[in-house]
Protein backbone atom coordinates (compact mmCIF):
# COMPACT_ATOMS: atom_id res chain seq x y z
CA UNK A 1 0.00 0.00 0.00
CA UNK A 2 1.67 3.61 -0.86
CA UNK A 3 1.80 5.85 1.55
CA UNK A 4 -0.44 9.20 1.45
CA UNK A 5 0.74 12.18 -0.93
CA UNK A 6 1.98 14.43 1.09
CA UNK A 7 0.19 18.29 -0.65
CA UNK A 8 2.25 20.55 -0.65
CA UNK A 9 0.73 23.41 2.07
CA UNK A 10 -0.89 26.99 0.90
CA UNK A 11 2.68 28.66 1.66
CA UNK A 12 4.61 25.28 -0.22
CA UNK A 13 2.49 25.48 -3.09
CA UNK A 14 2.77 29.55 -3.57
CA UNK A 15 6.98 29.36 -3.06
CA UNK A 16 6.90 26.01 -5.84
CA UNK A 17 4.75 28.08 -8.46
CA UNK A 18 7.37 31.01 -7.89
CA UNK A 19 10.13 28.67 -8.00
CA UNK A 20 9.06 27.29 -11.42
CA UNK A 21 8.11 31.04 -13.10
CA UNK A 22 11.71 31.99 -11.98
CA UNK A 23 13.34 28.68 -13.61
CA UNK A 24 11.17 28.70 -16.93
CA UNK A 25 11.60 33.37 -17.29
CA UNK A 26 14.79 33.73 -15.98
CA UNK A 27 17.16 31.72 -18.42
CA UNK A 28 15.28 32.60 -21.47
CA UNK A 29 15.94 36.45 -20.45
CA UNK A 30 19.40 35.62 -19.65
CA UNK A 31 19.93 34.09 -23.22
CA UNK A 32 18.50 36.82 -24.80
CA UNK A 33 20.65 39.64 -23.62
CA UNK A 34 24.14 37.10 -24.44
CA UNK A 35 22.30 36.47 -28.11
CA UNK A 36 21.35 39.76 -28.77
CA UNK A 37 24.68 41.47 -27.46
CA UNK A 38 27.35 39.21 -28.39
CA UNK A 39 26.22 36.22 -30.12
CA UNK A 40 27.04 33.75 -28.07
CA UNK A 41 24.18 31.33 -26.12
CA UNK A 42 24.16 30.66 -22.36
CA UNK A 43 25.17 27.05 -22.62
CA UNK A 44 28.65 28.53 -24.75
CA UNK A 45 28.86 31.68 -22.30
CA UNK A 46 29.15 29.41 -19.22
CA UNK A 47 31.65 26.99 -21.45
CA UNK A 48 34.09 30.08 -21.66
CA UNK A 49 33.28 31.25 -18.38
CA UNK A 50 34.31 28.36 -16.68
CA UNK A 51 37.30 27.80 -18.80
CA UNK A 52 38.70 31.20 -17.79
CA UNK A 53 38.22 30.38 -14.14
CA UNK A 54 41.83 27.46 -14.04
CA UNK A 55 45.11 29.36 -14.37
CA UNK A 56 45.81 27.04 -17.51
CA UNK A 57 42.09 28.20 -18.93
CA UNK A 58 41.36 24.58 -19.00
CA UNK A 59 39.17 22.20 -18.10
CA UNK A 60 38.67 18.40 -18.64
CA UNK A 61 35.13 18.04 -20.50
CA UNK A 62 33.70 15.50 -17.89
CA UNK A 63 34.04 18.21 -14.84
CA UNK A 64 33.21 21.19 -17.34
CA UNK A 65 29.80 18.92 -18.55
CA UNK A 66 28.96 18.89 -14.62
CA UNK A 67 29.82 22.98 -13.89
CA UNK A 68 27.54 24.19 -17.01
CA UNK A 69 24.74 22.10 -16.83
CA UNK A 70 25.07 20.10 -19.60
CA UNK A 71 25.66 16.30 -20.96
CA UNK A 72 29.11 15.60 -22.43
CA UNK A 73 27.24 14.96 -25.86
CA UNK A 74 25.82 18.74 -25.82
CA UNK A 75 29.30 20.25 -24.50
CA UNK A 76 30.80 18.61 -27.31
CA UNK A 77 28.39 19.96 -29.78
CA UNK A 78 28.88 23.34 -28.27
CA UNK A 79 32.42 22.56 -28.23
CA UNK A 80 32.82 21.59 -32.13
CA UNK A 81 30.90 25.02 -32.98
CA UNK A 82 33.45 27.31 -30.36
CA UNK A 83 36.08 25.25 -31.83
CA UNK A 84 35.00 26.32 -35.72
CA UNK A 85 35.01 30.09 -34.13
CA UNK A 86 38.41 30.02 -32.70
CA UNK A 87 37.36 30.20 -29.45
CA UNK A 88 38.38 26.72 -27.65
CA UNK A 89 40.45 23.71 -28.93
CA UNK A 90 40.77 20.17 -27.36
CA UNK A 91 43.57 18.46 -26.10
CA UNK A 92 43.90 15.46 -25.27
CA UNK A 93 46.15 14.29 -21.97
CA UNK A 94 47.53 10.99 -21.93
CA UNK A 95 49.07 8.94 -18.69
CA UNK A 96 47.75 6.55 -16.19
CA UNK A 97 44.45 7.13 -17.69
CA UNK A 98 43.58 9.47 -20.73
CA UNK A 99 40.90 12.26 -20.90
CA UNK A 100 39.96 15.50 -23.38
CA UNK A 101 40.11 19.30 -21.85
CA UNK A 102 38.86 21.96 -23.47
CA UNK A 103 40.86 25.00 -23.70
CA UNK A 104 40.02 28.65 -23.84
CA UNK A 105 41.69 30.44 -26.66
CA UNK A 106 43.31 34.05 -26.76
CA UNK A 107 40.26 34.95 -28.84
CA UNK A 108 37.59 32.85 -26.54
CA UNK A 109 38.93 35.35 -24.00
CA UNK A 110 38.78 38.23 -25.50
CA UNK A 111 35.02 37.26 -26.76
CA UNK A 112 34.42 36.67 -23.41
CA UNK A 113 35.37 39.74 -22.00
CA UNK A 114 33.62 41.42 -24.44
CA UNK A 115 30.68 39.96 -23.31
CA UNK A 116 30.80 39.60 -19.40
CA UNK A 117 29.91 43.34 -18.99
CA UNK A 118 26.81 42.89 -20.45
CA UNK A 119 25.86 39.63 -19.11
CA UNK A 120 27.04 40.99 -15.62
CA UNK A 121 24.54 44.15 -15.83
CA UNK A 122 21.81 41.64 -16.99
CA UNK A 123 22.62 39.25 -13.84
CA UNK A 124 22.36 42.34 -11.53
CA UNK A 125 19.30 44.06 -13.70
CA UNK A 126 17.75 40.34 -13.24
CA UNK A 127 18.74 39.53 -10.02
CA UNK A 128 21.39 41.22 -7.36
CA UNK A 129 19.96 44.61 -7.37
CA UNK A 130 16.45 43.06 -6.69
CA UNK A 131 17.67 41.53 -3.02
CA UNK A 132 19.51 42.50 -0.22
CA UNK A 133 23.39 41.32 1.02
CA UNK A 134 21.33 39.02 3.14
CA UNK A 135 18.68 37.31 0.24
CA UNK A 136 21.87 37.05 -1.49
CA UNK A 137 23.57 34.78 1.23
CA UNK A 138 20.00 32.83 1.21
CA UNK A 139 19.54 32.96 -2.48
CA UNK A 140 23.26 30.80 -2.23
CA UNK A 141 22.67 28.06 0.61
CA UNK A 142 18.73 27.68 -1.22
CA UNK A 143 20.37 27.18 -4.91
CA UNK A 144 23.26 25.08 -2.97
CA UNK A 145 20.58 23.04 -0.84
CA UNK A 146 18.35 22.68 -4.18
CA UNK A 147 21.08 21.24 -6.67
CA UNK A 148 22.25 19.07 -3.83
CA UNK A 149 18.72 17.31 -3.98
CA UNK A 150 18.57 17.15 -7.40
CA UNK A 151 22.02 16.10 -8.63
CA UNK A 152 24.65 15.68 -5.59
CA UNK A 153 27.40 15.48 -8.12
CA UNK A 154 26.49 18.70 -10.08
CA UNK A 155 26.65 20.00 -6.49
CA UNK A 156 29.84 18.65 -5.44
CA UNK A 157 32.04 19.86 -8.86
CA UNK A 158 30.32 23.27 -8.06
CA UNK A 159 31.08 23.85 -4.46
CA UNK A 160 34.82 22.65 -5.39
CA UNK A 161 35.10 25.60 -8.25
CA UNK A 162 33.64 27.94 -5.66
CA UNK A 163 36.32 27.06 -3.40
CA UNK A 164 39.27 27.30 -6.27
CA UNK A 165 37.66 30.46 -7.18
CA UNK A 166 37.83 31.75 -3.62
CA UNK A 167 41.46 30.42 -3.25
CA UNK A 168 42.45 32.10 -6.49
CA UNK A 169 41.57 35.81 -5.23
CA UNK A 170 43.64 38.02 -3.96
CA UNK A 171 42.33 39.07 0.39
CA UNK A 172 39.75 41.75 0.41
CA UNK A 173 41.72 44.76 1.72
CA UNK A 174 40.54 45.69 5.10
CA UNK A 175 37.82 48.13 5.07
Amino acid sequence: MTAPTPWLDPDEQAAWMSLMAMVMTLPPAVDAQLKRDSGLNFFEYSILSQLSAPPDRALQMTQLAKLVGGTLSRLSHAASRLEKQGLVRRRVISGESRWTELVLTDEGMSVLAAAAPGHVREARRLVFDRLTREQVAQLRAIAGALTEAASPEVAATLEGAIKEADAARPDEPAS
